[in-house]
């Protein structure tokens, strides 16, 4: 039998949320754990631009963008999901775009020493990252519990690992900052079963290996 494969690194939060999506969408696939130091050759000869995640679906069509990844999988399941994405576009091009941004800068500010003193650039990014977590926290909170309603959506799984990581690089911070609702909110989806699951540590995936089959 066939399976998708699945080029992954288990901590990138682009790929993380591609594995959530095919991990609610209950598709079973083959799983390929890279070192981003040491891309496999495999990997790039299909997607020679070398980022994770990348799939290669059954007919051997390549995805190697992980919001097409999670799109993929939620029309190959037909999940609920779907009906949420309209609306979650908005949401996601900000993460993806003015978060990201600024979540990089706080957490390797030491890369950007071109804009200014590593101190002046890690504030600043936690400043202007403040304004995206401030309007997640308000949708979230006139939402009773998620972005976009009462339900998660693909905003809230696309979301998700990118905040996670932001919460990871000063913890402490974390706790006292005056986000509440939002780490409610990421709690929710850190303590579930399916985030368990893609996280699970797998060996770093060789030719010569048997294929490691991820089923749900």
């Amino acid at each position: 039998m066939m399976y998708p494969v699945l080029y992954s690194f288990r901590r990138c939060p682009y790929a993380m949320r591609a594995r959530m999506a095919i991990r609610l969408c209950g598709i079973s696939y083959e799983h390929r754990e890279i070192l981003l130091r040491e891309k496999p050759q495999t990997m790039l000869d299909v997607s020679p631009k070398g980022t994770v995640p990348v799939l290669v679906t059954e007919e051997g069509k390549v995805i190697d963008e992980s919001l097409d990844v999670m799109l993929w999988a939620i029309e190959k399941s037909g999940h609920k999901l779907a009906k949420t994405i309209d609306a979650s576009m908005p949401w996601i091009h900000k993460n993806d775009t003015f978060f990201k941004r600024n979540l990089d800068r706080f957490k390797y500010p030491n890369r950007y020493e071109d804009e200014g003193e590593t101190s002046q650039v890690r504030d600043e990014a936690y400043k202007q990252a403040g304004v995206f977590l401030a309007e997640l926290e308000d949708a979230i909170n006139v939402n009773n519990g998620y972005i976009l309603s009462e339900q998660p959506s693909v905003a809230d799984f696309a979301i998700f690992p990118f905040v996670r990581q932001f919460s990871k690089v000063d913890e402490d911070l974390w706790v006292s900052n005056s986000y509440p609702k939002v780490r409610e909110w990421l709690d929710i989806f850190l303590g579930k079963e399916a985030f368990s699951d893609i996280m699970t540590k797998q060996v770093v995936w060789s030719p010569e290996n048997n294929p490691l089959i991820i089923q749900f």
